[in-house]
């Protein structure tokens, strides 16, 4: 979108796609982290996937996001 208003709205619904990946995850890392790595898969996706496989894509690169976080960063 790229207007300030889009900006908002992205992140938004980057943050709904990350609490929907930890609940899909049954991620334990609250609603902070999952939004913020909802947010990056999101983003990722938006990039490589058109209209609404974009968000399909958002999920799905934020359940990357927090399986690679979850078994090689965190220890």
């Amino acid at each position: 979108m790229g207007t300030l208003l889009g900006i908002v709205i992205d992140i938004l619904i980057g943050a709904l796609v990350g609490w929907i990946a930890g609940i899909l995850m049954k991620s334990k890392g609250g609603f902070v982290r999952n939004a913020i790595m909802g947010i990056i898969g999101g983003f990722v996706a938006g990039l490589l996937l058109p209209g609404w496989l974009g968000y399909v894509g958002a999920v799905l690169g934020a359940c990357l996001v927090i399986f690679v976080y979850e078994k090689f960063i965190k220890k």
